[in-house]
């Protein structure tokens, strides 16, 4: 899986389709700090170990480097950045129910948009699944021979 990388110069404004979601009592914002322990279960449940270990790291940064997505008390997504190295973005997951809605979406523009207002031009998407999705969201382009890239030595991985 390679890398992507990303213009912040250019991002879709997040208000139009924060509001939108709100329409459909969806709200997006930024982690807080008593979250912490609900949203890591949520991730390890839905997104597994590795992107607990991940998320859990975004909670030590201030502010929180972490985007949730909610239905009254429910978690139906979650993004990060600069989780595991600077000026990355990852991880992210939706629930499967809930896509298609423009969740993930959101939560990639708003995680981008607060790393472009910390004071980059570009970011990284380490170790993409569908980059069918981010080029098409963000205009995010490979990066040319970055697999395995940061995740070549990780202990959970596949590649050897």
């Amino acid at each position: 899986m390679p890398d992507m990388l990303v213009s912040l110069l250019n991002l879709t404004p997040a208000e139009p389709l924060v509001a939108a979601l709100a329409t459909e009592g969806i709200q997006i914002r930024r982690a807080l700090a008593p979250d912490k322990h609900l949203i890591l279960d949520w991730v390890t449940q839905h997104a597994g170990m590795p992107a607990a270990g991940e998320c859990e790291v975004a909670f030590s940064r201030v502010p929180v480097s972490c985007f949730i997505a909610t239905r009254k008390r429910e978690i139906l997504g979650f993004a990060c950045y600069e989780a595991t190295a600077r000026n990355f973005f990852g991880p992210t997951e939706v629930l499967e129910t809930e896509r298609g809605k423009g969740i993930g979406k959101i939560l990639l523009i708003r995680s981008l948009q607060a790393m472009r207002d910390e004071g980059y031009v570009y970011a990284i998407i380490g170790g993409v699944g569908p980059a069918e999705f981010y080029a098409k969201n963000v205009g995010a382009v490979p990066i040319d021979n970055s697999t395995p890239g940061i995740y070549r030595d990780f202990l959970g991985g596949t590649d050897g």
